[in-house]
């Protein structure tokens, strides 16, 4: 099972009942033909604007490549140490590269550097024969993993984003991968999509330099990531992703003419989700939500805890009280601390806009059938 997967799952999409502005009523990002901010955790959509709308996605392709790629590194089929041995097919790749030759060997965690800084093409394919066995079987699975992600105007060609009259995307689906990889990835991930430049190579005669074209990663308060892309064809497209006081928020801007239009444009889109919206937690991961009774156990009472973070995105501009319900699946013992035995419902009046999974702080024993047995003669006599 992938890890992160469980939180997809189990967190409804937060706050619908704040409605996500579009374009025709505030104009946000005018140059972009298409444009998106989400909040990352409950990938509600705050502000969009022509997402829907099908276009070329370029290098924000990867996005999707770096998602099977963790995918597999998950699984245990592919290691961070690995060496790989670059393929005829992988060096002839054009456009943005490290300019592997045949035969040559790079380790995993290299050629992701390699994809996420410096949009390496040669590297993308290299990873994608590695993990699918041929670079047509790796788009397979991507197109494969569009569908389980239940994205709704996407198709790929390539690993890489190098233009295709039939490999498209949209902001909403970006939006989508994007929030997915970065639940997937985790630490891992941003700490290396935040890095303006590094290197590979380092210890040989052929030390490469990797200069990150996300500028925002110097001129944006919180940007730690996500993709660009550059096509004649796509335009310029940033996939950009910020923190501040716990809301982590995307903001996507496709088809821009400039490059530093773009980056303007995007990061309007992120003030403006900065300014009205807050991420409030409403209990910790293992916080302790309430004490139950439990029938038929070794202990009378059992404490409910958060088996990850309860949070969920508040209009600044909102003062309706969030609460909570709490809805018990499975209390009969015995119960392992990790197991689900129900959820939290958030409320907002009378809609509910989130739901997370609660577990039991410890162990909890059954009685014995000699213990049921006394207990019951205990209440008779």
């Amino acid at each position: 099972m992938i890890k992160k997967c469980l939180i997809c799952l189990c967190v409804f999409v937060l706050c619908l009942q704040i409605t996500p502005v579009h374009g025709e009523e505030l104009k946000l990002a005018p140059n972009a033909s298409a444009s998106l901010l989400m909040e990352a955790s409950s990938r509600q959509v705050l502000y969009s604007n022509h997402e829907k709308e099908k276009l070329f996605p370029a290098s924000t392709t990867k996005i999707m490549t770096m998602i099977l790629l963790f995918e597999a590194i998950e699984k245990g089929s592919l290691k961070w140490d690995e060496e790989l041995r670059c393929s005829a097919y992988a060096a002839s790749m054009g456009g943005s590269q490290i300019y592997l030759e045949e035969g040559e060997k790079m380790s995993v965690a290299d050629l992701f550097k390699a994809i996420s800084i410096a949009s390496a093409n040669d590297a993308c394919v290299m990873i994608g024969e590695r993990i699918a066995g041929t670079n047509d079987n790796f788009v397979k699975m991507m197109n494969e993993k569009a569908k389980e992600l239940k994205l709704v105007n996407t198709h790929f060609v390539n690993p890489t984003g190098l233009h295709d009259d039939n490999h498209y995307t949209c902001a909403l689906d970006l939006g989508t991968m994007a929030a997915y990889l970065i639940e997937m990835g985790g630490e891992r991930l941003l700490q290396t999509t935040s890095l303006y430049d590094s290197y590979i190579r380092e210890d040989t005669a052929h030390k490469f330099w990797l200069v990150n074209t996300n500028k925002l990663l110097k001129s944006y308060q919180g940007a730690d990531g996500l993709k660009t892309g550059y096509t004649k064809e796509a335009g310029y497209c940033i996939v950009s992703t910020a923190k501040r006081n716990g809301l982590r928020l995307i903001a996507i801007v496709l088809k821009e003419s400039d490059p530093k239009v773009r980056n303007q444009e995007v990061s309007q889109l992120l003030d403006y989700g900065f300014s009205l919206y807050e991420n409030i937690t409403l209990f910790q991961k293992n916080d302790v939500i309430e004490k139950v009774n439990i029938d038929n156990a070794r202990v009378s009472q059992v404490e409910i805890i958060a088996k990850d973070d309860i949070q969920y995105v508040q209009d600044k501009n909102d003062t309706t009280k969030v609460t909570y319900q709490m809805n018990y699946t499975n209390l009969v013992p015995p119960l392992k601390k990790g197991e689900v035995v129900g959820h939290l419902l958030l409320m907002r009046g009378d809609v509910n806009i989130g739901s997370f999974d609660v577990t039991v702080k410890t162990d909890v024993e059954a009685l014995s059938f000699v213990e049921k047995v006394v207990n019951q003669l205990k209440v008779l006599l």
